[in-house]
């Protein structure tokens, strides 16, 4: 697929991860004292952003009193045109008047917070709801940041003896103290599919989903498994359709909490839908002519995956007859 990194979070930013400063503590502290450096603080998940427009991450200098709240080390995340950057987590903040039940919701936080050291236009946003206003750049930090600090957050303890572990190499590890295993940042790979037959595309929606809203099949890659088999397995489980043909497209790192979406085409060698109600709450085959009303929001009952979505991206390249 000849623009597959176009997808959000697709990395073309320009970002040196510089993986091999992550162990250097010194010319970490000497970067973070460099006037120069660059720091973009999370809240609970949330990244701070800025600009009328809410289009580009706030990036604060080193030395910024908000800074002093951070819980932990930052973490290095890389540097981009001469810049290092790093996060860092204030989640211990507590603004004043926090409605606890919006924030958070059960599918997407509408809140946002405005920190008192910051002006008026840097608020801690939902990155979903953010994320295709962010320049590829932004989009790849943020998605990075929040993919660690989630990770270090459910994944303080050593799997091997049980003991507290603690954060090295600038984040991007936990040492166990007592039995010295390395602990890796995870990664969950997931199969997404266009599933396609003849003139039609098949959807699906979660339980719990917006009303209308529908996507395209996913799910969890298991042990032992293929990419290719992943894809035919989850089909034919939640749905019933037996899928033939499989090639892959395009990913995303999906940061909600700890995805890679391995987006795959499929062909479907079967029509009839068997619901898995246990999996999915419903499933149908749309085609490309109500799927291009859907996507401008012409559909009188289906509503597209979210804008930013590796869904989104594939469905609209299908349409658009832009997969090769």
């Amino acid at each position: 697929m000849r623009n597959a990194e176009m997808v959000t979070f697709g990395g073309l930013g320009g970002l040196d991860r510089a993986a091999a400063l992550r162990g250097d503590a010194a010319r970490q502290a000497a970067l973070w004292a460099d006037g120069a450096a660059r720091v973009l603080p999370i809240w609970r998940g949330k990244p701070m952003v800025a600009g009328e427009g809410r289009d580009r991450l706030a990036l604060l200098p080193s030395g910024h009193p908000l800074l002093r709240g951070a819980a932990g080390a930052p973490l290095f995340l890389g540097i981009a045109d001469g810049v290092p950057l790093f996060a860092a987590d204030i989640s211990g903040w507590e603004p004043a008047g926090i409605d606890a039940a919006a924030q958070g919701g059960a599918f997407f936080d509408t809140t946002e917070q405005l920190h008192p050291e910051t002006p008026t236009d840097h608020l801690f946003m939902e990155l979903r709801g953010v994320m295709t206003r962010l320049s590829p750049l932004d989009a790849e930090l943020a998605a990075t940041a929040r993919g660690l600090f989630e990770w270090h957050r459910t994944h303080g303890f050593c799997s091997r003896c049980g003991q507290p572990s603690e954060v090295s190499m600038a984040g991007w590890q936990r040492q166990c103290p007592s039995c010295r295993a390395p602990h890796f940042p995870r990664t969950d790979p997931v199969v997404i599919m266009l599933v396609t037959h003849g003139n039609r595309v098949l959807l699906g929606r979660s339980h719990g989903w917006p009303e209308g809203m529908y996507s395209l099949l996913a799910g969890f890659i298991e042990p032992g498994e293929t990419i290719e088999a992943a894809v035919r397995r989850e089909v034919a489980e939640e749905t019933g359709v037996r899928v033939g043909a499989v090639r892959y497209l395009a990913s995303q790192p999906w940061p909600f909490p700890a995805s890679l979406m391995l987006g795959c085409a499929g062909e479907a060698i079967s029509e009839d839908i068997t619901l898995d109600p246990a999996e999915i709450e419903d499933a149908m085959w749309m085609t490309r002519e109500d799927m291009v009303e859907a996507l401008g929001g012409r559909h009188p009952l289906v509503k597209p995956a979210r804008r930013g979505a590796i869904a989104h991206f594939l469905i609209n390249a299908w349409v658009s007859d832009l997969l090769d």
